[in-house]
């Protein structure tokens, strides 16, 4: 049976909140480091894996029968148990969105397009190369994708290029976030991938006992520091489904009352990892990185834009500071629901081939959308390059 990789599915359904959440003391956190700038060119290169003695490689090629349809069979997912790496040191991160011309001049160059998916969340655009683009529209798409949540680009090449070659493109955004369980393609972690093979059934046992496959989430939330900018490649999908779905959360916090905001403020909640590791490891596969849990606040506010969002998410939060179980679980259920039924701040974006989706990390949660039984491949690329850790800035009253 070919393998599921995927963060839009995870591997495991985060706990209900009205659950038992495992209590465990949150990780002391170090303060982010100033770096020279030489030493940020070492933190972009390839880490090093510890060295491992005879690992074991569980390669999807190999589960194929050594021969694949795949349109990018170097792509495909494989599991090194060897690869291992230390926990993540603190690095300083540059956000290129900060100072960006708000023009897009160097973006949306002539000949382009840009259309709205809608009113506050997701555009889509045509005629814009991003593998071409210049520093400065690189800076520029930072900015844009902070804005809309979520941009679409049709037309790209980055999946054809060699694979450090996409690398390259991505590490301008941040260091390179390696995934601690999922596949990747073989010599490169950098690359989570999300990969259904056509005959798995692991989609119909994952539905067997759920009425819909939605999971929103953010990714790796218990990063000291999570994702930013992040980018998502596809390289075989069915002609119609397997949509992904993005929501909002600047617009899911602006829908709360003053009161409700203010209230919000300085509460921080526990993002964790622990239970994706244990999910990995109960089924034999690879443990990249021993987990973390980190705090982050509940409202978070994003450095180009300034705008503040609610940081919380189905796939890793679990639990509030400070608060009872019962009061805990009772805020974070109506944070979930509330984010969950935006339906007028969400937004569904279609693959097509040679598509490559950008959104915001900090400030969106999508789902992938499981509705395609027509047996197709859907296989999609990552990279997550890793951002500022999470800061609020204080409560502005609202009243007149």
């Amino acid at each position: 049976m070919a393998p599921i990789v995927t963060e839009e599915l995870p591997e495991r359904a985060a706990p209900r909140v009205d659950s038992p959440v495992e209590q465990e003391e949150t990780s002391e956190q170090e303060k982010p480091v100033e770096q020279e700038p030489a030493k940020r060119e070492e933190s972009a290169e390839k880490e090093k894996p510890i060295e491992q003695n005879k690992p074991k490689v569980r390669r999807t090629i190999d589960e194929e029968g050594g021969t694949t349809t795949a349109t990018y069979p170097h792509y495909l997912p494989v599991w090194d148990h060897g690869e291992k790496y230390p926990p993540w040191e603190p690095f300083t991160h540059t956000e290129h969105g900060k100072d960006a011309d708000p023009s897009f001049k160097d973006l949306l160059v002539e000949g382009s397009k840009l259309q709205h998916l809608t009113p506050t969340t997701g555009s889509e655009v045509t005629g814009v190369q991003l593998s071409k683009l210049s520093n400065a529209g690189k800076d520029q798409l930072a900015l844009l994708v902070a804005q809309r949540k979520v941009v679409a680009f049709r037309d790209q090449d980055l999946a054809d290029l060699p694979i450090q070659e996409a690398l390259n493109f991505g590490v301008y955004f941040g260091r390179h976030h390696i995934h601690p369980t999922s596949g990747a393609p073989e010599g490169y972690p950098e690359i989570h991938l999300v990969y259904r093979n056509s005959n798995s059934g692991e989609f119909e046992s994952f539905l067997a006992n759920r009425n819909s496959s939605v999971s929103w989430h953010s990714d790796v939330t218990y990063e000291e520091q999570p994702p930013g900018t992040t980018f998502l490649i596809v390289l075989d999908t069915p002609e119609v489904g397997g949509d992904t779905a993005f929501v909002n959360h600047v617009e899911a916090y602006n829908r709360l009352s003053p009161a409700i905001k203010e209230r919000l403020h300085g509460l921080t909640a526990v993002h964790s990892g622990f239970e994706q590791a244990e999910s990995s490891r109960s089924r034999g596969g690879v443990v990249r990185r021993e987990p973390v849990k980190h705090s982050h606040p509940l409202v978070r506010t994003h450095p180009a834009t300034g705008e503040k969002a609610l940081f919380v998410n189905g796939g890793f939060t679990r639990s509030i500071d400070g608060l009872k179980k019962e009061e805990s679980e009772y805020l974070l259920k109506f944070l979930l629901d509330h984010i969950a039924r935006g339906i007028d701040y969400q937004a569904r974006v279609r693959w097509a081939p040679k598509t490559v989706v950008v959104w915001d990390n900090r400030v969106t949660s999508h789902s992938a959308i499981v509705d395609w039984v027509t047996g197709e491949r859907r296989h999609l690329a990552r990279i997550t390059p890793q951002a500022e850790r999470p800061y609020e800035t204080p409560y502005v009253s609202e009243a007149k």
